[in-house]
C-alpha cells in the first residue's frame, strides 16, 4: 500500500493552480472537466503520481468557498531554506503567515504560508539547515 492523494476542495481553480504551481512550484499533472456532476479534478505536485503522494485539487462549479472547519491540520512541504522559499512565495504574491524561524520548544526551522482558499502549508526546512 502507499498514500496516492490527498483531496482538497477549491472555490476558484484557476486561483488555486496558479497558486500551488507558480508560487509553490508544483507541476499540474492532469485536469479533467466533469460536466454531468459539475465539478473539475486537477492534480497537482512535484513528482510523477507513480512516483510520490500529490495533491487532487477539487472545483464543484457551483460552490465558491467552503468552511475549513477546525479538524484540518495543514499540508507539510519540505524546503532547501525556509527563510528564501518565504521570500521567493511573497514576491509571487503568496501569503505567508509565519514568517521562517526555529519552531517553538525546538529548533527545526518552520514557516507556514496560506493558499487562495485558506489552507495551511507547513514549510519545513531540511535537517542541517538550521542557519
Amino acid at each position: 500500500m502507499r498514500l496516492l492523494h490527498t483531496m482538497l476542495r477549491v472555490g476558484n481553480l484557476e486561483k488555486s493552480l496558479a497558486f500551488y504551481t507558480d508560487v509553490l512550484g508544483m507541476k499540474l499533472l492532469r485536469q479533467k472537466d466533469y460536466p454531468d456532476g459539475k465539478f473539475t479534478l486537477a492534480f497537482v505536485g512535484y513528482q510523477d503520481e507513480s512516483e510520490a503522494a500529490v495533491l487532487e485539487l477539487t472545483h464543484n462549479w457551483d460552490t465558491d468557498s467552503y468552511d475549513l472547519g477546525n479538524a484540518y491540520g495543514h499540508i507539510a512541504i519540505e524546503v532547501e531554506d525556509a527563510y528564501a522559499t518565504c521570500a521567493a512565495i511573497k514576491a509571487k504574491g503568496g501569503n505567508v503567515v509565519r514568517e521562517a524561524g526555529p519552531m517553538k520548544h525546538g529548533n527545526t526551522v518552520i514557516a507556514f504560508v496560506e493558499d487562495p482558499d485558506g489552507y495551511k502549508i507547513e514549510l519545513i526546512q531540511k535537517a542541517g539547515r538550521n542557519d
